[in-house]
């Protein structure tokens, strides 16, 4: 069965705008310290808020946020003020409690195998065997691209498909690569470096170097996927928080017969515009309860990398709530 999230809708009320930009901090930064804390992704509009997310982080950041714009008719939120209310209100702890549904998946290589250490990816790995589009939403270190790239690894090995695609925005370039040295391949390496890092550990220097001269596995940027449809392949959009609406419904609809899509990010660590959209969340909001797209969301807790990666992820949002 997919992993589709669960939205909750909350009107606060009396509407009071002073209050409302309380709530929210500037730059949206109280909203944003929630999200990470709890694993789940606030839109809102006006004093109208939709939270997304698995059902028991859904839950409990509906109980925070009704309980911080109460607080607001006396007080002034900071982000230390909430992440002491986090802390105090002991949900987290209760959303830790309410583990999601994971089912013991293993992704076979020629390297090993690969299994999900914890639910989240246990699930992630349990949705990206069936469905045609699968999102894991989340911070660095939570095995989104790695366990993606497996993924996509086992089902070329077993015939499942014919091509890999793995694919990631430059953003930090503007998609504008002309004044970078090289030529094409050499411009947008350093942006694709961490999928041909998965892909080395999996099969190996030698073989990933002839299968992309076959053009059996192809790493591109996402400006280079218009016009294209993909078929009988894997397809990952890696750090697909920077992109805009318009480049994600691109994406999303090269997906062609035969294939399957997965779509990683970070919802909290955008590097768009501030007044531009990201086609990430914006993706969250409009796919939620379409059949066939599954949604995984990781949190601190779930980083697997050297355990001194989750103490510091842990220290750095410490600090941005203080």
């Amino acid at each position: 069965m997919n992993a589709q999230p669960r939205s909750l809708d909350i009107s606060l009320e009396p509407v009071d705008n002073r209050r409302l930009a309380n709530l929210c901090g500037q730059f949206d930064e109280h909203l944003r310290q929630v999200e990470r804390r709890l694993g789940v992704e606030i839109n809102n509009r006006g004093n109208h808020f939709r939270v997304i997310g698995d059902e028991g982080p859904v839950d409990a950041a509906g109980q925070l946020l009704r309980a911080l714009y109460d607080s607001t008719e006396e007080h002034q939120l900071s982000p230390e003020a909430v992440h002491l209310r986090l802390q105090d209100s002991g949900l987290e702890a209760l959303v830790d409690e309410r583990e999601h549904p994971g089912q013991d998946v293993a992704v076979q290589t020629r390297r090993g195998k690969i299994t999900g250490r914890g639910p989240a990816q246990k699930r992630y790995l349990y949705d990206m065997q069936r469905s045609d589009l699968s999102f894991g939403i989340g911070p660095a270190g939570t095995g989104k691209t790695y366990l993606a790239v497996a993924s996509a690894v086992e089902a070329l090995d077993t015939d499942q498909v014919r091509r890999l695609i793995l694919v990631r925005p430059a953003v930090e370039a503007g998609e504008r690569l002309g004044f970078l040295p090289g030529d094409m391949a050499q411009k947008v390496d350093p942006y694709l470096r961490p999928m041909y890092d998965a892909l080395y550990e999996m099969l190996g220097f030698e073989r990933v170097n002839r299968l992309i001269e076959r053009q059996v596995i192809e790493v591109a940027p996402l400006a280079f996927m218009r016009g294209r449809t993909l078929n009988e392949s894997f397809i990952i959009l890696d750090e697909a928080q920077n992109t805009s609406v318009e480049q994600m419904k691109m994406f999303l609809t090269r997906i062609g017969f035969g294939s399957r899509a997965v779509v990683t990010g970070d919802v909290t660590q955008i590097d768009l515009p501030r007044n531009q959209t990201s086609g990430l969340r914006h993706a969250v909001e409009v796919l939620k309860d379409v059949e066939d797209v599954s949604f995984t969301f990781f949190t601190a807790k779930d980083v697997v990398r050297h355990p001194l990666v989750q103490k510091i992820v842990t220290a750095y949002e410490r600090h941005t709530d203080q």
